[in-house]
């Protein structure tokens, strides 16, 4: 049975994941494999309810982290592994490394929160695109704005929202650095221009494939 290759982008909202998949998708396409491009909240099961849940603001901290294993064990099964079964190209913008990052923010003991996602495939290989705080408020502000999850507003990190993203980023780097250290992930600093650093995400994939990967 054919093995494909599960490559993971990570990185805070904002940092140009989406982006980066879009580009890799291509490249892999035109160069003949087949990509199967996922991400949270996109489970058949899960990611409908998930995405009104957290519309709605409502859900305890607990549940929302139960609520996202459910999206990610959907996806997995469904999704991810039959993929993998048939040799594709699997492309996740984020894996559990955010889930878990959010939850222990938002106060999971560490080893409770390893432990619901103890299902979960080891990737391939994980892209970490590194931002800092300054850089994700500029970006954010330019795209989709602050959000309340994102600003990390049930935490009531600050007084207004901006204040809030700030706060709740910086904690979120500082659990993704650590599990960058502990997990092993390639780093990739995303200051440079879009072209550079998607450059430098195909220059840590070589490795992974054979000669038919170029360009």
């Amino acid at each position: 049975m054919s093995r494909g290759t599960l490559i993971v982008v990570e990185g805070a909202d904002g940092v140009g994941r989406s982006t980066h998949i879009r580009l890799l998708k291509q490249w892999f396409e035109n160069t003949g494999h087949a990509v199967l491009d996922t991400g949270i909240t996109r489970s058949a099961l899960a990611g409908k309810g998930l995405e009104a849940a957290t519309e709605g603001n409502t859900l305890g901290r607990i549940t929302m982290s139960l609520f996202y294993a459910t999206d990610f064990a959907d996806r997995l099964e469904k999704e991810i592994m039959p993929a993998l079964r048939a040799g594709f190209v699997v492309l996740t913008d984020r894996y559990i490394y955010s889930l878990m990052a959010r939850a222990i923010v938002r106060g999971a003991e560490p080893r409770w929160i390893e432990g619901v996602y103890d299902f979960a495939l080891k990737p391939d290989i994980v892209i970490y695109l590194r931002a800092d705080v300054e850089q994700l408020v500029r970006r954010v502000v330019q795209t989709t704005g602050f959000t309340y999850w994102e600003s990390g507003m049930d935490l009531v990190l600050g007084d207004d929202m901006y204040d809030s993203f700030v706060e709740y980023q910086r904690r979120l780097l500082s659990v993704f650095e650590t599990m960058s250290r502990e997990n092993g992930f390639q780093v990739i600093e995303t200051a440079a221009q879009i072209e550079d650093v998607c450059d430098d995400i195909k220059n840590r994939l070589q490795p992974l494939f054979r000669s038919d990967v170029r360009g």
